[in-house]
């Protein structure tokens, strides 16, 4: 009785224990079967977390697993909003980079290009994609910025020659280089052509002005010392006090045309309620040349005036006038003695006006017609100043003719005259009715 009992419980706990070894292989197993799905949903997720991020997407686990599950997903999808949050804000700020008008290039601590907008890339000519991992040293030769990088000294800015600087066409960067992080550095550069050229024509403007009021005041000067200190008779003194009137008056006209070219510069474009009639322009220009021959010359000019169709043009009056006479006046200065100078205005087909100046004078090379508007700019400086131009006619020709929207148009050839005309647009020039 015993015996039967004992081989009951010991048959009994043997079963047990396999009985708990079976579940809890099985348990095991399925565990890792879990395990399992959930390390291959990763594995197979890895390299496109969208899908990962999917709620339908993650596989279905019971328990702590789905529940792992469940919690690695809301992660990866805060990380991947994270890093789209990240790369917006890094494209708005290449996009930014990139609309800078400034250039911008990043450095590695070795000197090789990682980045650059295309500004830099026009500064210096890279290539936005090929020159990337290239040493910055490789691609900028210029000796000036050379010892700049070499010195590493990056307290002030380098002036070097930019992409495509010809000496007739020069182009001028100012470079400065600014470090960050780990000896990396941030090259920024910034066209400033437009700025050394404003201050060379400040320079010139300023000697050409100092140099035109110097002669006369010169002249003046040693007049007055000269009637102070000796007795002259009075033949004499007449003429001295007549050239010494005449210094003054050029000095004079030097100081109302530069007055006259600041006013145009700051003025607003005129509108086209007031209208001057083509006649009175021509009447003034015909009276001015004339008058201004009559002087230069003994014999005179061949003077022709054709004012064309009645018309009248919408605008200033006085700048139009000046516009004009300058021109004509201009042709009357440089034009031999006994040359012929035509004056026309012409009604183009598609409603514009041309005025045009042609004279038989010595013509200009080419090399000078693009600079004939440049204040104090003269081909010929001794032939201005003795007819009394003051080198400012073009220059106030060109802002009236801007500020009008005409446009001036040079034509010369040496030896084969010369010829100025303004095209008005059709806007500002209406034909006079003619009386029934």
């Amino acid at each position: 009785m015993a015996g039967g009992a004992l081989g009951w419980w010991l048959a009994s706990r043997e079963g047990l224990a396999w009985g708990l070894m079976l579940g809890g292989a099985a348990w095991q197993l399925m565990d890792g079967f879990y395990a399992r799905r959930l390390l291959n949903w990763l594995r197979s997720e890895q390299s496109n977390e969208m899908p990962m991020l999917m709620a339908g997407s993650r596989p279905r686990l019971p328990g702590v697993w789905g529940e792992a599950a469940d919690r690695v997903r809301r992660l990866l999808k805060n990380r991947h909003e994270q890093y789209r949050d990240s790369q917006a804000m890094l494209d708005e700020f290449l996009a930014a980079l990139q609309a800078s008008p400034n250039g911008v290039v990043l450095l590695d601590d070795e000197g090789r290009i990682e980045w650059c907008n295309q500004t830099a890339a026009q500064h210096f000519g890279f290539d936005a994609r090929r020159d990337i991992q290239q040493h910055i040293a490789n691609l900028v030769r210029d000796p000036a910025f050379s010892a700049y990088l070499a010195a590493a000294s990056f307290l002030q800015e380098v002036l070097i020659p930019g992409n495509f600087n010809t000496a007739g066409r020069p182009v001028k960067l100012s470079v400065h280089v600014h470090r960050y992080g780990k000896d990396k550095k941030l090259l920024l550069s910034r066209d400033i052509t437009a700025l050394e050229q404003a201050e060379a024509m400040r320079r010139d403007f300023v000697a050409n002005v100092s140099h035109e009021i110097r002669t006369p005041l010169t002249v003046v000067a040693g007049f007055i010392e000269t009637l102070q200190n000796l007795p002259l008779k009075k033949l004499d003194r007449d003429r001295y006090l007549a050239l010494m009137a005449q210094q003054s008056q050029r000095m004079q006209t030097l100081v109302d045309d530069l007055l006259t070219l600041s006013r145009l510069e700051g003025s607003p474009q005129p509108g086209t309620h007031e209208w001057t009639a083509i006649a009175s322009l021509f009447a003034q220009c015909e009276q001015e040349a004339r008058g201004l021959s009559s002087v230069l010359s003994p014999q005179g000019h061949q003077l022709v005036f054709d004012p064309g169709p009645a018309c009248d043009i919408a605008g200033i009056g006085r700048e139009l006038g000046s516009a004009l006479s300058n021109l004509v006046t201009n042709a009357v200065r440089y034009t031999p003695e006994a040359g012929l100078i035509r004056v026309t205005w012409t009604l183009l087909t598609d409603g514009r006006g041309r005025f045009c100046v042609r004279d038989s004078g010595p013509g200009i090379a080419a090399e000078h017609l693009p600079r004939l508007t440049e204040r104090f700019y003269r081909v010929d400086r001794s032939r201005s100043r003795e007819t009394g131009g003051t080198g400012l006619g073009l220059a106030i020709v060109k802002h009236v003719t801007q500020r009008h929207g005409a446009e001036l148009q040079i034509d010369s050839q040496v030896g084969q005259g010369s010829c100025f005309c303004i095209v008005f647009p059709a806007a500002r020039v209406r034909r006079q009715l003619q009386p029934a």
